[in-house]
């Protein structure tokens, strides 16, 4: 019986594997690149990330987006980015006339703007599509889920087969014999370091489900608050008053609002809403912390930059905090360079699991031949 059932699950293991072999090599080989994304995206674009010299004081960012305005003929402004960082540029992502997104580096303490780069020709925004969607909509977005939900399949059915039958096997299971055939050192690559990467990439997948399926994301809220779905982040706008806010320092006045309520060290981001129902959203991450994503919200008002509602970190709910930390796990930053090392190395793995799992397949064929 234990012997027809460990043909079963092999099978499983072996057909699962063959239909989302694809897939998975693609989701992993992006998601290895996503992992250094940062560090990459700072080498490529350096003026994104670095002023040449840091000055005494900062401008207003308003400076900034009057000469996107003018110049960039920018006329939504969707996001800004402030940080901490005496080094780091601001950045501010807007649309322009015709309907296109940029992201603009912008020098904090001169207000001018250093360099510009069209969003969809980003090479991390390409990459981020690729790796969640295969580029193609919600279509590749249902693909890549229903894959990662077949890789958990994968890995639990491969600890199965990995696991010895008796117990003095075991060190030749955890062990490359790197002296033997090929088929041998290829069977060895893909089940040994399949086992040493198991719970790794059992943790990635499960956290990517995130992103995928409503449901999981939901199931997570239901399982800390006992919510059936994630709450909205958003707040309505309260009624428009007679004039519009013409302050000629209106961002920065959010910004500052923002510190004053959240004095701890922090990068701000400034969120428009992409309506006329909401108002403008604010994190602010604080860098204090060792855990990245623990970000404190405040609401102001679209026309008169006052601020409506706050909302700490520190008063977010089980789900909420849970919700903020799967990004940082799933991309291996939790805990900075080492836990990044990990998650780049088990990717690398799962990039070559398709492939060493195919020759398996192939020479078993072979030989029945």
């Amino acid at each position: 019986m234990n012997k027809q059932i460990r043909k079963s699950i092999g099978k499983i293991h072996l057909w699962l594997g063959l239909a989302s072999g694809l897939v998975v090599f693609i989701v992993a080989l992006t998601g290895s690149i996503l992992v250094f994304e940062e560090e990459i995206d700072a080498f490529i674009h350096p003026e994104f990330y670095k002023v040449e010299t840091v000055g005494k004081s900062k401008k207003p960012i308003d400076y900034a987006i009057n000469t996107l305005k003018k110049e960039y003929a920018i006329d939504t402004i969707n996001r800004i980015y402030t940080f901490n960082d005496p080094e780091r540029t601001a950045l501010v992502m807007g649309k322009n006339t015709k309907g296109n997104t940029f992201f603009f580096a912008i020098n904090p303490y001169s207000g001018q703007i250093i360099s510009s780069i069209e969003q969809k020709k980003h090479f991390f925004t390409i990459v981020n599509k690729l790796h969640r969607s295969l580029l193609l909509g919600e279509t590749g977005k249902f693909i890549t889920g229903c894959s990662c939900l077949i890789f958990i399949i994968i890995l639990l059915s491969g600890l199965f087969l990995w696991w010895p039958k008796k117990s003095k096997n075991l060190k030749q299971r955890l062990t490359i014999k790197w002296n033997a055939s090929f088929k041998r050192v290829n069977w060895d690559f893909h089940s040994t370091l399949g086992f040493y990467s198991f719970l790794f990439l059992l943790i990635i997948a499960l956290t990517g489900l995130t992103w995928s399926f409503k449901w999981f994301e939901n199931s997570l809220y239901y399982l800390a608050d006992g919510i059936a779905k994630k709450p909205s982040i958003k707040v309505a706008n309260p009624p428009r008053v007679d004039t519009i806010n013409d302050k000629a320092f209106y961002y920065e006045s959010i910004i500052e609002k923002t510190n004053k309520i959240y004095p701890y060290q922090g990068n701000v981001q400034i969120r428009m809403p992409n309506d006329t129902v909401n108002s403008i959203l604010v994190t602010k991450e604080n860098t204090e912390k060792t855990i990245p994503n623990q970000s404190s919200i405040a609401y102001f008002d679209r026309y008169t930059a006052k601020n409506i509602q706050i909302k700490p970190y520190e008063s977010f709910s089980r789900g909420d905090k849970l919700r903020r930390i799967i990004y940082p796990i799933h991309t291996g930053s939790i805990y900075g360079l080492p836990t990044k090392i990990i998650a780049f190395l088990v990717c690398l793995f799962a990039v070559t699991a398709p492939i060493t799992g195919f020759l398996i397949w192939w020479g078993r064929k072979r030989s029945k031949l």
